[in-house]
């Protein structure tokens, strides 16, 4: 099998859109040996609005890279390792408007994606960036603005708190279609940094889905942006999983 290469790229904006959600309805979506992980007794849930410039392996020069809009839902996970409970995410559905990642993914890196169109209208102190997938599953439209602070939050009591909650849930686990394992894939930087937002409107078919979330099991409940961040990708050995509950 050949091994996957370690990528490299810019995170030029990545708004991590967080919802606080009933355990007892998320938990019948992950897959064994996943769990939710708990903060103040909610599962923490959202969206990630991804646009990623200079991807590329890691050995090449940025100049060569490429750059694309993408989509991850995901749930924060816990599960048990070799060395203990680890933490990360676990991603249900990718999307992305590059071609490039939608053949490679699952086949020269992990993560399998989904194609989508992207709509993104982007300033120094504003931002909305609304997707709809190409077959009709899910459609995502959120406009924020950056604070001063973050306010209002029930997961995190300040910015330093859910910026060191994210940064250590830097494992990844997507979903596969062939539901016998989970991809795997982590995030590095050495200059992480993160703002906190405000909603200004948010609609998501996933998690305002009364079928999927029942009413009152998923709010709303902050905003985080990234922009400027040079990262590395590194892959993870695939995790085999137990079929959801």
């Amino acid at each position: 099998m050949v091994r996957p290469p370690r990528l490299a790229s810019v995170v030029e904006r990545r708004m991590l859109v967080n919802y606080r959600v009933d355990p007892d309805a998320v938990a019948p979506l992950l897959p064994g040996p996943l769990r939710p992980q708990l903060v103040r007794g909610h599962a923490v849930a959202g969206i990630c609005l991804l646009r990623l410039g200079a991807v590329r392996p890691a050995w090449a020069p940025a100049a060569l890279g490429l750059r694309s809009e993408n989509a991850a839902h995901r749930v924060a996970v816990e599960w048990d390792g070799p060395d203990g409970v680890e933490s990360g995410v676990y991603i249900p559905r990718r999307d992305t408007a590059s071609r490039v990642n939608r053949w490679a993914g699952g086949r020269v890196f992990p993560g399998e994606h989904g194609h989508a169109d992207f709509t993104v209208d982007e300033g120094p102190d504003a931002l909305r960036v609304a997707f709809a997938t190409r077959d009709g599953d899910t459609r995502v439209d959120v406009t924020a603005e950056i604070a001063e602070r973050l306010e209002g939050s029930e997961l995190f009591a300040g910015l330093d708190e859910a910026s060191a909650f994210f940064r250590t849930g830097s494992k990844g686990y997507s979903a596969t279609a062939s539901g016998t394992h989970v991809d795997g894939m982590e995030l590095h930087t050495d200059q992480w940094r993160i703002e906190p937002g405000r909603v200004l409107s948010a609609y998501s078919s996933y998690f305002d889905d009364p079928d999927r979330f029942p009413p009152g099991s998923a709010h709303l409940d902050s905003v985080l942006v990234m922009r400027n961040v040079p990262v590395h990708w590194r892959p993870l050995a695939p995790l085999p999983t137990r079929a959801a509950a």
